[in-house]
């Protein structure tokens, strides 16, 4: 055989189980978490909303117009009938709401962030909470498993400091594309508080982002809320006014 054909394949040989190794080798810990974080990282995001809660057997639906920058200021107003005129901003770590029945803005803060936001299975504090999820945890992984006819890693987070308001969080991570199919929340005794459904997402501008998500309190009987997220522009600038308490109070 000729000596020259036998060198390429093995060359070829050798390329090919490289990458089948690559395929198959377990990332880290911390190549799973940049990879969520990444995907959660945008300049701005612009939005129209729904918020359906499904809460003993009686649904409510809220609409809205949503903008958000850097992860950490938001600006939310409704638009539904009884609540049309509430809005919400977000700057600098703190939460302010806006409501046209007593025509005053209120800073949501203490006890108060941990009830539900506009009755729904998510409270002010997970709004609030914008900082990565590699900086407020340490992550284990968890091994691989099925979730919904998808290939997933597991990651196991516990949080870095004692405030954190979920100690441990499981994550289930698309092999494929980096979708959070899937989370669950925790605490401390290990009690499971809080699940997270990835319903949809799309690629926009290059990034894969949830269009539809599902939350469940697992404190609140018979409840769920889903959180759909229409006509979405990202990284598109925005005026500072937006997130002003000038705009919260018009």
């Amino acid at each position: 055989m000729n000596k020259k054909f036998v060198s390429v394949m093995m060359v070829v040989m050798t390329a090919a189980f490289t990458s089948v190794n690559a395929q198959n080798k377990t990332p880290t810990a911390e190549e799973l978490l940049a990879k969520v974080d990444n995907n959660e990282v945008y300049k701005t995001a612009e939005y129209d909303g729904e918020l359906i809660i499904d809460h003993n057997n009686r649904k409510f639906v809220k609409t809205m117009k949503a903008w958000v920058r850097d992860n950490s200021d938001s600006f939310i107003e409704f638009l539904n009938p009884e609540d049309k005129g509430t809005k919400y901003l977000k700057k600098g770590g703190r939460l302010y709401v806006y409501s046209p029945d007593n025509e005053g803005v209120m800073l949501i803060s203490g006890h108060m962030l941990k009830e539900s936001m506009m009755g729904s299975d998510m409270s002010y504090e997970d709004a609030v909470n914008n900082e990565t999820l590699a900086s407020r945890y340490n992550a284990v992984v968890g091994g691989t498993e099925k979730w919904r006819e998808r290939d997933a890693w597991v990651l196991d987070l516990s949080a870095k400091k004692k405030t954190e308001s979920y100690p441990k969080r499981k994550l289930w991570i698309d092999k494929e594309n980096g979708d959070l199919l899937h989370y669950e929340l925790y605490a401390l005794s290990g009690a499971k508080l809080k699940e997270y459904n990835l319903i949809k997402a799309e690629v926009i501008n290059g990034k894969r982002f949830p269009v539809e998500v599902e939350m469940k309190d697992l404190l609140r009987k018979n409840s769920k809320t889903t959180m759909k997220m229409n006509n979405v522009i990202l990284d598109k600038p925005i005026p500072d006014a937006v997130f002003s308490q000038r705009n919260l109070e018009r």
